[in-house]
């Protein structure tokens, strides 16, 4: 769910119109996995200093075509573990394999 300080952009016109025709212009197909796109996902994070820069928030190189799944492991692989876990390539929260 978007922060309450980017409410206001995901629920615009702008952002609909300009989801939908990046996500068509991609056949709705995930650029990571070929699954079906369902998010035209920020590659910089919306932050609320650019919120209001159509550069970063409409500009179609800062966009790529996600599925859900795509999307989720791209959010996960930020966040940050407790010392001894990690995020393995499927996303899922496991021990960390030290040799």
């Amino acid at each position: 769910m978007a922060q309450e300080w980017a409410r206001g952009f995901y629920n615009s016109k702008a952002w609909e119109k300009c989801r939908l025709a990046f996500l068509q212009s991609k056949f709705f197909i995930c650029e990571r996995c070929g699954g079906a796109a369902t998010i035209a996902h920020h590659k910089t994070r919306l932050t609320p200093e650019n919120i209001h820069d159509p550069n970063i928030t409409l500009n179609w190189d800062n966009l790529e075509a996600l599925c859900q799944d795509c999307h989720n492991k791209e959010h996960s692989a930020k966040l940050p573990v407790a010392e001894g876990l990690m995020f393995d390539e499927n996303g899922d929260l496991v021990k960390e394999n030290r040799l």
